[in-house]
């Protein structure tokens, strides 16, 4: 059940007062933390709320992995303190700069090369606390699971992007960091890396990241898949053994792998670079078994086949969001061009069953719809 805070002599009034001026006002607010992921949604018009003032981690239970942080926190300073007792937040959020904060990253709900083994952001959210569109302090779930009148709330929250209310503080699964890690590289094409993937995928292997690339800047550059595998000592150096044995892979040096996942994880590979200004960023979410899609446009695919990137011109939209549905995929218009893409839809249409539950959330926590407005349209 949701419910005040006892401890409102810790609350923040300030946002809180903030929200309500807002609401009496019926003026937007424009909710940011570290504003490092301002290009992710449509563009809020309205006054912004910045959250960055409440910061501070407020318990950190390592025998129990669980750790509970305000909003404000940074995102390094939280994962610098996790390594400290050998911990991390294991769907590796993107970092996109050091100004990135913990709300963002649950706000956003992104996820970085792990995420099709270890999971997504909403899969860690234990519970949290935020300010309603009424200027209430809520709190849902805890450091257990809790489900409210159907809705796990503290989860909807998770790649919400501000819309259903200012989170101020949230509770979440940490794990320790493997034992071991390893990264192998093959020189395979899309289709012959995607095949790859899948015949991995039924075996017993502790694969948990994969990217393939073709770097589009060099003529006759090579195509590489870079499969990471990570576990206990053993296992990762029999799956290395066999890997390199059946599909002549190298192993890379741990350093320079290292290098090379940070850079995938943050967007801060070559191919993130915008080849053109007027070209736009996609993200496509398509099934693991999907084949190579028909699109004639530089790619980059990770997650075993599940998030392909790709840079296209806005006006190549509805034969991107076609290729996509046509595999029960989605797009998503991640970065615009540089005139911004106007008018071109972000986001491909919700379920009616996804949009009839978020709207109902909105009503619930943000009747007059101050919040975010129109950034998930």
């Amino acid at each position: 059940m949701a419910h005040m805070s006892s401890h409102l002599e810790n609350a923040p009034h300030d946002l809180m007062d903030q929200v309500r001026a807002a609401s009496a006002a019926r003026q937007p607010l424009r909710i940011v933390g570290g504003d490092t992921k301002a290009f992710y949604g449509a563009a809020v018009a309205g006054n912004t709320l910045n959250t960055t003032g409440w910061q501070g981690i407020v318990s950190h239970e390592p025998t129990e992995l669980v750790v509970t942080v305000r909003a404000g926190t940074p995102l390094a300073e939280l994962e610098a303190v996790l390594l400290e007792t050998g911990q991390c937040l294991p769907f590796e959020p993107p970092r996109y700069g050091p100004a990135s904060t913990i709300g963002g990253v649950v706000a956003a709900g992104l996820a970085g090369p792990a995420r099709a083994t270890a999971g997504g952001v909403r899969d860690y959210v234990l519970g949290v606390r935020f300010i309603d569109g009424r200027g209430e302090w809520l709190t849902f779930g805890g450091q257990v699971m809790k489900n409210v009148a159907g809705y796990d709330v503290s989860r909807a929250m998770a790649g919400s992007l501000g819309t259903l209310g200012v989170i101020t503080d949230v509770s979440l699964k940490i794990l320790p960091v493997a034992p071991a890690e390893a990264t192998l590289v093959f020189a395979l094409g899309q289709h012959d890396a995607l095949e790859q993937l899948h015949r991995w995928g039924g075996q017993p292997l502790p694969i948990n990241a994969s990217c393939w690339v073709k770097d589009e800047t060099q003529a006759g550059a090579p195509e590489r898949l870079q499969v990471r595998l990570r576990g206990a000592v053993a296992a990762v150096d029999a799956a290395c053994e066999r890997m390199v044995r059946e599909s002549q892979g190298q192993r890379m040096d741990d350093r320079q792998a290292a290098g090379d996942w940070a850079a995938c994880r943050d967007q801060t590979l070559l191919f993130f670079s915008a080849p053109s200004p007027e070209l736009c960023l996609w993200r496509l979410s398509v099934p693991q078994t999907a084949p190579v899609l028909p699109l004639p446009y530089a790619q980059l695919v990770e997650w075993q086949g599940a998030q392909r990137w790709l840079w296209a011109p806005a006006w190549a939209a509805r034969e991107i969001r076609a290729a996509t549905a046509a595999v029960n995929g989605h797009a998503t218009l991640l970065r615009a061009d540089a005139s911004g893409a106007l008018g071109l839809p972000r986001f491909d249409h919700q379920s009616a069953a996804i949009d009839t539950i978020t709207q109902r959330l909105r009503a619930e926590f943000d009747p007059v719809g101050i919040f975010n407005p129109g950034r998930m349209a």
